[in-house]
């Protein structure tokens, strides 16, 4: 049990930490479930009870008088320190004896503390619910005006725990690194082998960058010239080159780096953004290159051909996909947006000759050796590694030619896969430097040798 709740808490951390889009949400219970069945029943018995009681000669006021106790304690759990005049005067206002006092003698003004109740609210609120302040002032009856105020009350609950969640991200990054690195630690002593995948992981990024190295330098003459090669594998460029061959990963057939393997998923997902951007990237490259300077500045159009992609290429990581198929329908439905576009900006439409050729073009993204595809590929993997190398230096790279048309989704993507690079080497750097330290101690002679037996 106390493991599992450790393993649950590193995980919650975990994704505070990468998930900069991490908020806390209010807990859905399943239609139609029994559990929900079951709070609605409740819920309605005691606004019910609570109207019945309102309406008696003369009116009770015992389930109001507790709701204004939980109202103030709601109230008074929103306030910092420093907010001694409002803690005061909601003290005062919401004084619970007082109130029972009023009650008892006929003299409590309900609507009164309702009043004073909203407009804290209203004084407390983010300014995002300032419309749902707005809309408790229209309501007349006590009853549905008590609902809508704990409806917004939960809201406002949410609201300051997302806020608290986002002030201690930055310590929360620190603890939860050194927390998951010792739980790593613990799994490694119990099973020594547990580098293995990192070690073959990073090894092939060596041997890649390796042959890189050499493709770009002429035949050494000598030992020395071939030092000179080996000397550009440096540990941060290896890592960095690992972390992009994450983004081309079989999944179905290649298990992940025992050091990434908890956010597998989100590399996934990452994964599968960048291969829509990819054919949405090479669409929009062949429709501008097929219209010419008609459309380029054309408002809208570009996020048209985008959304229509992403439409139909939904599902593309299942099975049952056919990739053929959708570009397909992709090529049809953009042909169709061309012609109406060039109609509504006085151009003339593409003859059917043109049609083809373009319908062609778009159906040739499926073919794995697609130039255009495999030339937009190489830079939006160009640009991944320069945004990975100057992520410590707040400069955004410039976007290659071509991407313009997805430089904003192409920078929300480097963001993500940054943030999560950035964090898993805090978390595991002494391991991958130890790893790399015997990688490179071994490529050295190697490299030193035939070059082209790589």
């Amino acid at each position: 049990m106390e493991t599992a709740k450790g393993v649950t808490n590193m995980a919650l951390a975990h994704e505070i930490v990468v998930n900069g889009d991490f908020q806390i949400k209010p807990a859905e219970l399943p239609e139609h479930s029994l559990e929900k069945k079951v709070r609605e029943i409740v819920h309605k018995a005691f606004w019910d009870c609570l109207e019945a009681q309102l309406k008696e000669d003369p009116p009770t006021y015992d389930h109001a008088i507790k709701l204004l106790g939980e109202i103030k304690e709601n109230l008074l759990s929103f306030l910092l320190p420093g907010h001694t005049r409002l803690r005061n005067q909601i003290m005062e206002v919401l004084d619970l004896d007082l109130i029972k006092q009023e009650a008892e003698n006929g003299a409590l003004d309900i609507a009164k503390l309702v009043e004073f109740v909203i407009g804290m609210m209203g004084t407390l609120c983010a300014p995002a619910r300032d419309e749902e302040i707005k809309k408790l002032k229209d309501i007349h009856e006590i009853v549905p005006l008590f609902r809508a105020i704990f409806s917004v009350l939960d809201l406002m609950k949410m609201d300051m725990a997302n806020f608290a969640v986002s002030s201690i991200r930055p310590k929360l990054m620190q603890q939860s690194a050194e927390y998951e690195r010792k739980k790593f630690q613990e799994f490694l002593e119990k099973q020594p082998n547990s580098l293995d995948l990192v070690t073959d992981w990073l090894q092939e990024a060596a041997d890649d960058l390796a042959k890189l190295r050499y493709k770009k330098l002429p035949p050494p003459s000598s030992a020395a010239g071939a030092a000179g090669g080996a000397s550009v594998l440096c540990s941060t460029a290896i890592q960095n080159h690992a972390y992009l061959k994450l983004l081309k990963w079989d999944h179905a057939n290649r298990p992940f780096p025992e050091t990434v393997l908890m956010d597998q998923s989100r590399f996934q997902e990452i994964q599968l953004e960048l291969e829509q951007l990819l054919v949405a990237g090479t669409v929009l490259l062949v429709t501008f290159s097929a219209a010419g300077a008609a459309l380029i500045d054309v408002p809208g159009f570009a996020e048209k051909i985008k959304t229509i992609v992403k439409v139909l290429l939904t599902g593309m990581h299942l099975p049952s996909f056919n990739l053929k198929e959708s570009l397909a329908t992709i090529g049809e439905k953009v042909c169709a947006e061309v012609n109406s576009c060039l109609s509504q900006h006085g151009f003339a439409p593409f003859t059917a000759e043109r049609e083809t050729v373009l319908k062609g073009q778009i159906q040739a993204v499926a073919n794995p050796d697609n130039t255009i595809c495999k030339l937009i590929d190489s830079r939006i993997q160009k640009f991944l590694e320069n945004y990975l190398a100057s992520s410590h230096q707040k400069v955004v790279p410039t976007v290659p030619g071509g991407l313009g048309p997805i430089q904003r989704e192409l920078e929300e993507i480097a963001v993500k896969f940054v943030r999560l690079v950035n964090y898993n080497k805090i978390v595991f750097s002494p391991y991958y430097d130890a790893v790399l330290g015997k990688i490179l101690t071994k490529e050295e002679p190697q490299l030193v040798g035939k070059p082209e037996e790589l």
